[in-house]
Order: C-alpha cells, then sequence, then structure tokens
C-alpha cells in the first residue's frame, strides 16, 4: 500500500511541475498577444481572425499526430479556442450581442468561439443583435441562420439584406434538450414549461414517459422554461444543459430530443471581412432579373467556373422573391471574383468565411 501511495504522489508531483510549466508558457503567450494587440492597434487590423484561428489548429492537429498525441481535433479546439478567446480580451475586450436570453442555444454558439471571459450582450430580437453591431455599441453578433430540422430563418435573412454587415464565422451545434426538475421521481411532475418547438421535438421521450398526458406551457424560451420550473413545485423543464446549470435546476434526463441529428447553424457578424484561409465558404444574397431562364444562367456560370454550390433557398423579402447561396470558395478566388464581376448587379456578398466540417 505504502508504495502505491508513494508512486500517487509522484505521479501528482510530475502533474504539479507540468502545470506549473503550461501556467508560464501561456503567460509568455499573453506577453506576445499583447504587442500582437499593440500592433493591431496601431494599423486598426481586426483582433478576431477566424482564418487564423484556423491554420493555428490544423497545424498543431499535425503536430499531435506526428507525434502519436493522445488528443483528438475536439479536444484541441477545446484547449486552445479558449485560449484564444483569453487572448483577444487581453488585446481588446469587445462585446459580443447575441440573440437571447441568457442561457440559450445562441448564447452556447456565442460562447464556443468567444469563451467565457467575453462580455455578452443578450438581445430580444435578431434584428436588435444587427442594431447593435452596425452602431458599434458591439463588436460581434451571433443569431441563428437554420435548423436542419426548421430551415431557414427568416429574420436572419432580412437583416442580412437590410444592414451592410457580412458573416465572418459560421457555428454549427448538435441541439439536445433535458428534462430538468426539482421532482425526484417523473410521476411528481404535474406540468411542464417549454418552448411549442422544444416539445414537438421531444414528443417520442415524452410518449414514453407518459409526460405527454401531463400540462403543457409553452414559454417565449428554453431557458425562462427552466427559470420557471426551479421555483415551481411538481413542475418540469425541457430546456439546454446550459439553462439548467444557469438557474441550478438538476437533470433527470439528457439528450431527450427524437432525433440524434437535429443541429443549428448560427453565423457570426461584424464589420470588417476575412482574408483567405484555403478552405473557406461564400455567402450570397440573389435577386435576379424577371425573364425566364435566368436563374438556369445564373447556376451554369458558377457550374462552369468550377464552384460547387452546397445551399440555395428561395425567400421573399420586401415583397420580392430572391435567393439565399452557400458555395465553397472565397469571394476573392479567382474563379468566384469572375462570376461575381458579371452579375454584380444582381448579387449582395454576404461575407466569406472559415467553413465548418461539422455543417447541416
Amino acid at each position: 500500500m505504502a508504495n502505491n501511495e508513494d508512486g500517487l504522489i509522484d505521479l501528482r508531483n510530475q502533474l504539479d511541475n507540468i502545470d506549473d510549466q503550461l501556467l508560464t508558457l501561456i503567460n509568455n503567450r499573453m506577453k506576445v498577444v499583447h504587442q500582437v494587440g499593440a500592433l493591431k492597434a496601431k494599423s486598426g487590423g481586426a483582433i478576431y481572425r477566424p482564418e487564423r484561428e484556423k491554420a493555428i489548429i490544423d497545424r498543431l492537429e499535425n503536430l499531435n499526430n506526428q507525434n502519436n498525441g493522445l488528443l483528438n481535433r475536439s479536444a484541441i479546439e477545446a484547449l486552445f479556442l479558449e485560449i484564444f478567446a483569453i487572448s483577444r480580451n487581453l488585446e481588446l475586450p469587445e462585446n459580443i450581442a447575441y440573440l437571447g436570453p441568457e442561457g440559450s442555444f445562441t448564447h452556447q454558439a456565442a460562447e464556443a468561439r468567444f469563451g467565457a471571459m467575453s462580455a455578452y450582450l443578450p438581445i430580444h430580437s435578431i434584428k436588435g443583435v444587427f442594431r447593435e453591431v452596425s452602431s458599434k455599441k458591439a463588436k460581434f453578433g451571433v443569431v441563428p441562420i437554420e435548423n436542419s430540422s426548421n430551415g431557414i430563418v427568416s429574420d436572419t435573412i432580412n437583416c442580412l439584406s437590410e444592414y451592410n454587415l457580412k458573416i465572418i464565422a459560421e457555428v454549427v451545434l448538435d441541439i439536445h434538450h433535458t428534462l430538468s426538475s426539482n421532482c425526484d421521481k417523473v410521476k411528481d411532475i404535474k406540468k411542464i414549461y417549454s418552448k411549442d418547438i422544444a416539445f414537438e421535438q421531444c414528443s417520442k421521450f415524452l410518449a414514453d414517459t407518459g409526460l405527454d398526458e401531463v400540462e403543457h406551457i409553452p414559454v417565449e424560451s428554453t431557458t425562462k422554461a427552466a427559470k420557471y420550473a426551479v421555483n415551481e413545485p411538481n413542475s418540469a423543464a425541457i430546456c439546454p444543459h446550459v439553462g439548467a446549470k444557469l438557474h441550478n435546476l438538476p437533470i433527470l434526463f439528457e439528450n431527450i430530443e427524437d432525433t440524434d441529428n437535429n443541429k443549428t447553424r448560427f453565423f457570426i457578424v461584424s464589420d470588417f471581412e476575412n482574408a483567405q484561409s484555403g478552405n473557406d465558404k461564400t455567402s450570397i444574397l440573389v435577386k435576379l432579373p424577371d425573364r425566364q431562364g435566368a436563374l438556369v444562367d445564373f447556376l451554369n456560370d458558377f457550374n462552369d467556373a468550377g464552384i460547387n454550390l452546397t445551399k440555395i433557398k428561395s425567400h421573399i423579402t420586401g415583397g420580392n422573391s430572391i435567393f439565399f447561396i452557400d458555395f465553397d470558395g472565397h469571394k476573392d478566388d479567382e474563379n468566384v471574383k469572375k462570376v461575381l464581376l458579371k452579375h454584380s448587379e444582381s448579387v449582395k456578398v454576404l461575407g466569406s468565411y472559415v467553413k465548418e466540417i461539422n455543417d447541416i
């Protein structure tokens, strides 16, 4: 037993020593970050550069694989995206506006890119988020653009059309719901709070557990559902993990949604444009001339240029029919530039940004 204890003490001492080295190295990194921030302040350069962060993650993943490291890409991203977020706040603390309330999936998407230390502004409407960024009260805005089950978010398309902001990043989240309650047993639950859509997405679980027979009370957000449930006896909430945690509401069941492939895609918007990363996606809005074959001609130009269209959705904004289109490539790629120039009167470029591996 003594040998085991001695061995454990030795291992803990090794871990302490490694932690000490990590702290020193991270502080050294932050000193260099401070110098970078000073240079950017003079030149007016953007603090958040998704293409640069992707290049760092790619390099570290390759280095890790060459050395047979134990970390996978997701683990490397989790570590270094938080370090990047801390670095940005040291360079220049900036506000991030997002579609609230606090504890929503949009809040979760914002934290996935900007870390826990950033200053977050929950805004009650998508248009409000765009207003905050346009007026420079916030440097970044985070809004949903589409859900794998419910399609495109019209308010976001309308705002992208109306405001002159650029998409500078996308975030794709797997959407998971919990059943959270102060009740220890399901049979004690008499009412459930949540959004209409969350009740629909969890209908099989509710039927299987007999909770389709209790009172379902729709509220404006799943986070507010958790707030109500924590204060009311014999009630529960269908809410994201972050919402239950925010209100200290115990989680009875996790991942109760009917399908395991429910994803929501979010855009990060700001007032600058990204450089090319080599793995980019571009989003555009297109209003074509009212003539037969206009759409076919437009799409053929992309095909002839070897540009892969990944999404095309029709939409009505301001009484006009427009198309929301995603394609692989950056707006400054030579083949893309030629097509966009040819159709410059019909196209609004919304932004080029690093393509997420986990897409809808």
